[in-house]
């Protein structure tokens, strides 16, 4: 027993020293240049065909054949990657999810090019470079990771490193040359990565398939150890690999047997899957969605017309056998889920192969059960969305790195430990429904069911949820202040999108007439995902053409074209826009109008133009459109003088003269908050680190009145304004927030958007690919459950929006027009309580003279305003009472 315990140590250490030299790869280069590169696999498969190349093929001796490989091959393969891709997305600020779509790019390259140059099949002749002993293994990589350690630590490059990591720009301007440092650390990982690759070649299989998605899941080593220290990711790896090698020992028995056994030979996928969904994840929340497109495109209905043509000609002029053209609309379907999750809602989606895998398999359990094929079709839907949402809950809290790894672990636990099991899937097989059986038939059956899903997902994209999800895509955090409730809608999309992928599954699986577990391969999966985004993840056009365009390519005589041009197209992702760009632009019904400041809105439609003053009080609050009592004129106000006496703005920042009009834009309604307002008592935050942004912090907020927080950058203004909004809670005990006497410190933003309190960003907060009217639609009907078209009409009239510029995208806009959109979309929901942070950056006098003359009708009107604000002369001239902060405490 004594002896079988060491053995199985030796062999776990052998697996935990290549996982480990992974996990060192991965940090160092995350560090060097904040990239995750889950193209770590690839580089150690090419690196290892490289090796078996130079010895196996062309007889080289061992020892030079692995210099050049690990010294010359492996490094440079990375200062290309460097140079080629990772540098220009740099240079041109791409965010985190665009880095991570390329890098997927480089994946399904390199499998691609290596199936070209050496084929698909496995080699079982790798040379072996250590020898059998797993203590020279374990040594090699224990004095590498020493060897990295003592340099980032004690060296001048591991400080310009640090300082790299720390702050890229700050450490440019200190004179530190980064883009050296980030081709050193591409290079150092592309060498592990190659170490590691000729390391574990002679005991896996080696395939342009297998060692990548192997070497992926030992990923999870370097998400335990947050992407930094390397002495966590090496202890990782060697604990995970001696625990699974001990695990084989046991022979589990019951119906549970095969499937602990399966968990105990796969503990890296379970390792990485608890990192994944459990602990707390790599980035965090920021510009990590994947980007909007950077134009709205129609498809031409004449398009449409060829498209659909091209997909009836097999019907008329192929043969008998459509083995080919009928993967096309099954396979279609499935990549329409990825618009739905990836191209509408921005998420990174890398585990649809798995919910298309599941749709086969259950297909094909019900129908071997006695049920009829179609129904256990429309059956396997629905179970496989319960899957979505099960396994999706956990996820959608994640952001950019981490939920892209969380949906990557999905996928690779579905297929280690369902898809590819003897026990869930031997002699399971698929046959297609009574009455289809030819393949004309069925190909028919299949343009039915395609056509219904690409007019169902149309039918979302342009209602109230496919706007939301636009919302969410384009600017979480105000989607979030628009009232849209992020974490469902982002369950939504992942319910929706394994509905779709499971009906794709199971129409391939029974176009095939069997369940193949390497259709819905993980790697698969990463090309699906490519595919869709170089060709216009927002356009319903791509599910088609990307289908089209990889069964074709598959079918050819040179097996990984497919794989290698669409490759090769993402890793150019930050060069070349998304392929459907090339369609026409969608039209708008613009006439002029738009590029318009602030101070001086068109007239709108059959509304007067701008006074240049507030609105006259009335005995309504809506000025006639309402009909909700508002103050009355002449009312006793017991914090100083009426809100319409309030004192106007500096002359400094008057704006030219208007013409007076009688008859003003109408101001929406606005529910009103009887009780004692918005306040925080005793408020007390503190972040991660003992850093005291807020300390015992009391504020009210008087109804009807205009607020301001002043004082010096640092004093918590921001800090406290995100505490009253939401986006911030305090935990228990460290002070509350109440709206009317009622405790609101633990509802979400949307939840307290809902409750009337809206809120503006410093950084414009607007939906870019939403026009104008889409921007402020989401406002009021994110409030309710009915829309009120009256209430988006007020609010478009009342900035000056409601003229050709309404149809606008709002990408298309100056900041004075953003300003009064985000405006307008806060107001259409008819909140009591407005919160403005830093409403004038970005505006000149005249603009900024005009939001004072407009907050100060919003609040003559009964609205409750909070501004934090750092232009003096806008908070004297329209604030009713100045808090000032300084060292997170309110001073007066």
């Amino acid at each position: 027993m004594a002896s079988l315990t060491y053995e199985l140590t030796l062999a776990g250490l052998a697996v935990g020293s290549a996982a480990a030299l992974t996990g060192i790869g991965l940090v160092v280069t995350y560090r060097a240049t904040g990239v995750l590169n889950l193209a770590h696999g690839a580089v150690a498969m090419v690196c290892a065909y490289v090796l078996r190349q130079l010895v196996v093929d062309w007889g080289w001796p061992l020892p030079p054949a692995a210099l050049v490989t690990l010294l010359v091959v492996a490094p440079a393969l990375g200062l290309v990657l460097d140079r080629g891709v990772f540098r220009p997305l740099a240079l041109r600020g791409s965010n985190p999810a665009q880095t991570l779509v390329a890098t997927i790019g480089v994946f399904v390259l390199l499998v691609g090019g290596a199936v070209l140059l050496w084929g698909p099949g496995a080699r079982a002749d790798a040379p072996v470079l250590l020898g059998d002993d797993p203590w020279a293994q374990l040594a090699a990589v224990l004095a590498l990771a020493f060897l990295m350690g003592a340099v980032t630590r004690w060296t001048r490059f591991g400080r310009e490193l640090r300082a790299v990591v720390d702050n890229r720009p700050l450490a440019v301007l200190a004179g530190i040359d980064a883009d050296r440092v980030a081709a050193a650390g591409w290079a150092f990982g592309s060498f592990t990565a190659g170490l590691t690759g000729v390391l574990l070649a002679p005991y896996v299989r080696l395939d342009p398939y297998g060692m990548p998605l192997l070497v992926v899941e030992v990923i999870a080593v370097a998400v335990i150890a947050r992407m930094r220290s390397l002495p966590v990711a090496v202890g990782a790896a060697l604990a995970i690999g001696v625990a699974q090698a001990q695990l084989t020992r046991l022979h589990p028995e019951g119906w549970a047997g095969p499937l602990l056994q399966a968990v105990g030979a796969n503990l890296f996928v379970v390792a990485l899957l608890v990192a994944a969904l459990v602990l707390p994840g790599v980035g965090g929340k920021g510009r990590d969605a994947l980007p909007p497109p950077s134009r709205a495109t129609r498809v031409p209905t004449a398009l449409w017309l060829v498209v659909g043509v091209l997909l009836l000609l097999p019907l008329g002029l192929a043969g008998s056998d459509l083995h080919t053209a009928i993967q096309v609309p099954a396979l279609a379907v499935i990549l329409l889920s990825l618009v739905v999750v990836a191209g509408r809602g921005g998420q990174i989606a890398l585990g649809q192969a798995a919910y298309a895998g599941l749709g086969a398999l259950f297909t094909a359990l019900l129908a071997a059960a006695g049920i009829p094929t179609l129904l256990a079709l429309g059956l396997t839907v629905p179970m496989v969305a319960v899957t979505g949402l099960v396994t999706g809950r956990p996820a959608i809290r994640r952001h950019g790195l981490a939920l892209a790894l969380a949906t990557l672990a999905v996928g690779v636990a579905v297929s280690r430990f369902v898809l590819t099991q003897p026990y869930a899937t031997a002699g399971v097989t698929l046959g297609r429904p009574a009455g289809f059986s030819d393949d004309r038939a069925y190909y028919a059956l299949e343009l039915v069911v395609l056509a219904g899903c690409l007019a169902s997902v149309a039918a979302l994209r342009r209602g109230r949820t496919g706007r939301a999800l636009a919302a969410l895509r384009d600017h979480e955090p105000g989607a979030e202040a628009a009232g849209v409730p992020v974490p469902r809608l982002k369950l939504l999309a992942f319910v929706l999108g394994a509905a779709l992928a499971a009906l794709g599954g199971g129409l391939l699986g029974m176009g095939l007439r069997a369940f193949d577990p390497e259709q819905y391969d993980p790697v698969r999966g990463l090309l699906w995902f490519a595919a869709v985004l170089v060709l216009g993840a927002d356009s319903l056009l791509t599910p088609l053409a990307a289908a089209a365009l990889l069964t074709t390519l598959d079918a050819g005589p040179q097996a990984g074209t497919a794989a290698a041009l669409i490759g090769l197209l993402a890793t150019l992702t930050g060069r070349i826009p998304p392929l459907t760009n090339l369609l026409p632009k969608a039209r708008r019904a613009v006439a002029g109008g738009g590029n318009t400041p602030l101070h001086g809105p068109p007239p709108a439609e059959g509304a007067a133009p701008s006074t240049g003053r507030p609105a006259p009080r009335s005995t309504t609050r809506t000025g006639g459109a309402g009909g909700n009592p508002g103050p009355a004129e002449g009312r006793t106000h017991p914090h100083g003088p009426p809100p319409a006496a309030r004192p106007a703005p500096p002359t400094a920042r008057a704006g030219p003269a208007r013409s007076p009009h009688p008859t003003p834009p109408p101001a929406p309604s606005y529910s009103s908050s009887p009780g004692q307002g918005l306040r925080v008592d005793d408020l007390t935050l503190t972040y991660p680190g003992g850093v005291t942004a807020l300390s015992h912090v009391t504020l009210v907020l008087a109804p009807a009145r205009v607020t301001a927080l002043v004082g010096p950058n640092g004093a918590g203004k921001s800090t406290l304004f995100d505490c009253l909004a939401g986006t911030l809670r305090p935990r228990r005990g460290q002070g509350r927030v109440t709206l009317d006497g009622t405790d609101i410190t633990a509802r979400s933003a949307h939840a307290r958007t809902r409750l009337g309190i809206a809120r503006t960003f410093q950084r414009l907060a607007v939906f870019p690919s939403l026009t104008v009217e889409e921007n402020v639609r989401l406002g009021e009907e994110q409030k309710s459950r009915h829309g009120d078209p009256d209430a988006v009409e007020r609010s478009l009239r009342l900035f000056g929006l409601a003229g050709p510029v309404r149809h606008r995208p709002a990408a298309d806009l100056p900041t004075g027009t953003l300003r009064r959109v985000e405006l307008a979309r806060a107001l259409a929901g008819r909140p009591h309580t407005l919160l403005l942070d830093e409403p004038a950056a970005g505006l000149d006098a005249a603009e900024t003279a005009a939001l004072a003359r407009i907050l100060a009708a919003l609040a003559a009107d009964g609205l409750t305003v909070l501004v934090v604000e750092h232009d003096p002369d806008l908070v004297a001239g329209i604030a009713d009472t100045v808090h000032t902060m300084e060292g997170g405490r309110i001073l007066s």
